[in-house]
């Protein structure tokens, strides 16, 4: 089972099990955690659920989509290396993935 850690904006790190097949937000919000809020379900259509990729992983989480590039216009503190958690699902490959979550989500 791949591992992920979330560090929250005061440097709190949190490492979990994560399935395969599921989202990087759906495995935060089952493992209650905080700093990602998922509004909208993991639809696309919100910000809140806004991280930061290490910049190790970039290449492996890979691009966001021009919908989702779309909605980050709505997030707080949009770096480059900013994702929706939302979109990027959680592959034996992703095994390690380490992101932030901004200091609070728009």
């Amino acid at each position: 089972m791949p591992k992920i850690t979330y560090i929250d904006a005061s440097g709190t790190s949190r490492t979990v099990d994560a399935e395969v097949g599921a989202t990087v937000m759906e495995t935060a919000i089952r493992n209650n955690i905080p700093g990602i809020e998922a509004e909208c379900g993991g639809a696309c259509a919100c910000a809140t659920c806004h991280v930061y990729v290490d910049e190790a992983w970039r290449e492996k989480t890979g691009e966001p989509s021009p919908m989702e590039e779309d909605m980050l216009d709505f997030g707080y503190d949009v770096r480059s290396n900013s994702r929706l958690s939302c979109q990027i699902k959680v592959t034996d490959e992703l095994d390690g993935l380490v992101v932030t979550t901004p200091e609070r989500q728009a």
